[in-house]
């Protein structure tokens, strides 16, 4: 038996599984998602503004409510529903947009996912996995030279890059620190994007500094499911990948932090929409927080993986931006989202629908924020990114349009975490830290690696900012003011 195989032989625990089913079956049934989409019909006015009036109160949304808003074809009615999910973000979030940068480990993988480029059967693909090295020289180009403060690190599902290999590799990125100007360049926020683990591994994890684990879904629909993720691989288990949050979630681990997904265009967006809402249900139900994240990939082409072009299910621009308000305001507290897959058009619109978090200046060959001039190469990513602005470009949008850029990671290193977040974001109070926060490391990072005309943008949303804490938050601007003025001598990670 080969090392791969027996590795494989033992990741699923059965046990850690069946604890969650009720009578045996799982909480996503397809026939009961699609009874509440088609028995749903399209709502008054007074009706929908009484969802939307609970969705203002970041209460989560039930299935009914959601499957009701799904039918809205009123414009009116859905110019309502735009112009809520943007209440209820700057409401929950504020003026802030968080900003991140994905680091691809390696491209093995014993999948032979159908949408894929890094599936196992792909011989083009060229495979590699980082050495040590490799990932302090990426990270000192994403912390010393872009100014990332947090990445999404990505692992395929493989023996070289188990779970030994990814806390070595978090290890390592925690340990690199750039010298700059003022201070030193770092990555303070590690969240993972991994394949779904046993309890003993999560515990693993977290203790070494993990942020938010995410595992996506790829689509809940059982028989799709089924059909684009073969037999005999690991990842064809649904209910295993199904139940990773659960698992992360369990008190022994200490994760309370977790981020849930759907790859739009393998199946239905209505049916994938209101899985999502049933995810977070249960997660609530069950384990007391519903997904800290939700994020909302979409089919984009990839090396040998036709499939991408054979999808029934293609998701167009106006039904991904509706897609993406409909969750705002289904699960009101959860972050959100989008990706440098889309095209900087379908992003800066994205956030007038409620999108929180993008990433920036992203690449997705392995080894290319040290190695690469910028150019895409189809066999060494997984698939073809839509946005590749830089994270200065990013930033200076953001200002333009009146959000500012947060970097903070201060919340995750005082403990305000699961329950804990969950209760400043339901009641309003998450802005009394975070604005704060998002303030001081903005003006860190525009200080170290912004442009001039960056700068200059920035500094003009910044004086908004600043007022607007000293108008709403008297108590805390005396504190914050003397943080700020010691960033701007040269201090640096302050943090409230």
């Amino acid at each position: 038996m080969s090392s791969a195989t027996a590795w494989i032989a033992n990741r699923i625990k059965r046990d850690q599984i069946d604890k969650y089913l009720e009578g045996g079956r799982d909480f996503i049934q397809d026939e009961k998602i699609w009874d509440e989409i088609n028995s749903a019909r399209e709502p008054s006015k007074e009706r929908a503004r009484e969802i939307l009036a609970k969705s203002l109160e970041v209460q989560t949304l039930t299935p009914a409510e959601l499957a009701e808003l799904i039918q809205v074809r009123d414009p009116e009615m859905i110019r309502e529903m735009r112009e809520t999910a943007l209440k209820i973000k700057l409401k929950v979030y504020d003026s802030r947009i968080v900003t991140f940068a994905p680091l691809y480990m390696g491209s093995y993988c014993v999948n032979n996912c159908a949408y894929c480029g890094f599936k196992r059967e792909n011989e083009t693909a060229r495979r590699r996995v980082l050495s040590m090295e490799e990932i302090r020289r990426e990270t000192e180009s994403l912390a010393g030279s872009i100014g990332h403060k947090r990445i999404i690190a990505v692992y395929g599902e493989h023996p070289l890059t188990g779970v030994d290999y990814i806390a070595e590799s978090m290890r390592t990125i925690y340990d690199v620190k750039v010298p700059l100007g003022k201070g030193h360049g770092n990555i303070r926020r590690i969240n993972v994007n991994a394949a779904p683990m046993p309890v003993e591994e999560l515990k693993l994890l977290h203790d070494v500094g993990l942020g938010t684990y995410q595992v996506f879904q790829e689509t809940y629909h059982h028989e799709t499911y089924a059909r684009l993720h073969p037999k005999g691989t690991l990842k064809s288990d649904y209910q295993w990948r199904l139940y990773a949050m659960h698992r992360a979630m369990e008190p022994e681990t200490g994760i309370d932090d977790v981020g849930i997904g759907v790859l739009f265009g393998l199946y239905d967006w209505r049916f994938e929409v209101m899985a999502l809402l049933h995810h977070a249900i249960d997660l609530e139900s069950k384990m007391g927080i519903g997904p800290h994240t939700v994020s909302f990939p979409r089919l984009e082409p990839a090396l040998n993986a036709p499939y991408v072009f054979q999808s029934p299910y293609r998701v167009s621009d106006q039904d991904f931006l509706k897609v993406i308000m409909l969750i705002r305001l289904a699960i009101p507290y959860t972050g959100m989202i989008v990706t440098a897959r889309e095209t900087a058009d379908i992003r800066r619109e994205a956030i007038y629908h409620g999108i929180t978090q993008m990433d920036a200046s992203s690449k997705l060959g392995i080894g290319s924020y040290s190695e690469d001039d910028g150019i895409q190469q189809e066999d060494r990513q997984q698939f073809i990114l839509g946005d590749t602005r830089s994270l200065d470009e990013l930033v200076r949008d953001f200002a333009k349009a009146g959000f500012i850029t947060s970097f903070c990671t201060a919340g995750y290193r005082c403990g305000r975490t699961g329950k804990c977040i969950m209760e400043l974001l339901r009641s309003g109070r998450e802005g009394k830290f975070c604005k704060l926060n998002a303030v001081l490391t903005f003006q860190e990072w525009l200080d170290d690696f912004a442009s001039p005309e960056t700068r200059e943008i920035g500094m003009k949303v910044m004086e908004k900012e600043i007022n607007e804490i000293r108008e709403k938050n008297p108590n805390g601007f005396k504190i914050f003011y003397e943080f700020l003025e010691r960033i701007r001598n040269g201090e640096r990670d302050l943090f409230l």
